[in-house]
């Protein structure tokens, strides 16, 4: 396989995959909260809008790709019930450590755990009734290959849900968000005593396809049909795609 980007890097994919566990192993105890700065705490209304989108019902089996601390598990737990499961995965163990204390803590047992490279899932075919990934597809080092991936582990009929940053479409906000962006990596410093992280985090928010391009990424990879929701003038983007 050919380089791929690491933000505006070129490196080569085995290099990627090891970089981005470094970041978030260095941000995971500060991840939620600076997330709600530099969201002025939107991102947990997209992660709730995600939730209605999903359809989930109870005892649903649902796949949080890239789960983190566990924001998204913790939205659908209560809804699939003690018929149903989450399973929140990461590659990045520290972050999965900080999800699996905060989501015991609040009693959610209904989500499991399990540290697995997204692009070689470790599910037999047709295993989950939804997969959602919050502000992770970006990082994924093939993305072509973890959405056939999604594909494959996921039922006929079930949903993907992408939630994702996207491409502002408006030329004023897009200015004025990328002026807010090029503060993260100083509130990074301040904050979690980590500014490379988070100019990671803007470079690779970039770098990311557009709503249109990962539309036709969803198709390419066996879902039909595939549509987004823009927020914010597609600040960020809510992309939802159903196996046949």
């Amino acid at each position: 396989m050919t380089d791929v980007d690491f933000g505006y890097r070129k490196v080569a994919p085995e290099e990627k995959t090891r970089l981005v566990r470094g970041v978030f192993e260095s941000v995971a105890e500060n991840y939620d909260l600076m997330n709600d700065l530099m969201s002025f705490g939107t991102h947990r209304v997209l992660k709730r809008v995600t939730l209605e989108l999903s359809g989930v019902r109870a005892g649903d089996r649902v796949l949080d790709l890239a789960g983190g601390t566990g924001d998204l598990a913790a939205l659908f737990a209560p809804v699939v019930g003690d018929t149903g499961c989450v399973v929140l995965t990461d590659i990045n163990g520290e972050m999965m450590r900080v999800g699996r204390d905060r989501l015991l803590d609040r009693g959610l047992t209904q989500v499991s755990f399990c540290q697995a490279d997204g692009e070689r899932l470790p599910f037999a075919d047709g295993t989950f009734d939804c997969i959602t990934i919050g502000f992770g597809l970006r990082n994924f080092t093939d993305k072509i290959a973890a959405l056939a991936e999604f594909n494959r582990v996921l039922r006929p009929g079930a949903p993907l849900l992408v939630l994702e940053f996207s491409k502002p479409q408006n030329p004023i906000i897009d200015a004025g968000y990328k002026a807010f962006q090029s503060l993260w990596p100083g509130m990074g410093r301040l904050l979690a005593g980590d500014a490379d992280s988070y100019q990671y985090l803007v470079e690779s928010i970039d770098m990311h396809p557009s709503q249109e391009a990962l539309k036709l990424m969803m198709e390419d990879a066996g879902f039909e049909p595939v549509e987004y929701h823009n927020f914010f003038s597609g600040v960020a983007a809510i992309h939802r795609g159903v196996k046949p």
